[in-house]
């Protein structure tokens, strides 16, 4: 399972390593776009966040009970606690993006209702602050995503997930 910030590369990078693993990849926002028949924008805008929020928990759950690959959760995925209780089944790898650089990477992107209005940095901001410990709770691996490329990355997760890696803290 892949989760972290909107720009942290979940969806790059999940897509990566899952190849990297020979395994299948699927994204949970994709997911619900199919079930809702329209972009999450749109779900955001006409059913509110608390609807999204719903569908979400819902997508993440099944997915995570049928899917035994790579899983990339939206970056808000986290916020609920029946998710969280969930993740603590699995491996789960967070994809840290600091607030300048997940910034510069989703472009100020109006498919990013949360980042969306009058100072996008500060609502960044705000979300990694209310995020940063919930990532952090679920996480079995961080990696810093700002300067290493998706390659590396994923060369790291792979050494990071083998079965002979250490075990988390141990280090």
């Amino acid at each position: 399972m892949v989760v972290g910030p909107p720009g942290a590369g979940k969806t790059t990078i999940g897509a990566a390593l899952a190849a990297a693993l020979d395994v299948e990849f699927r994204d949970t926002d994709a997911d619900i776009e199919a079930a809702a028949g329209k972009p999450i924008t749109d779900i955001f805008t006409q059913d509110g966040e608390p609807a999204f929020r719903a569908a979400e928990a819902a997508a993440v759950a099944t997915a995570l009970a049928e899917h035994p690959g790579v899983l990339a959760l939206g970056g808000g995925a986290v916020l609920a606690a029946d998710t969280r209780a969930l993740l603590a089944e699995h491996t789960v790898v967070f994809l840290n993006v600091g607030p300048s650089e997940g910034l510069r990477r989703t472009g100020l992107s109006t498919a990013r209702p949360l980042l969306a209005g009058v100072n996008p940095r500060a609502t960044f901001k705000g979300l990694l602050d209310a995020r940063l410990p919930l990532y952090r709770e679920v996480a079995t691996v961080e990696v810093a995503t700002d300067t290493a490329s998706p390659e590396q990355i994923v060369a790291d997760l792979v050494e990071a997930l083998s079965p002979s890696a250490p075990p988390r803290g141990s280090e």
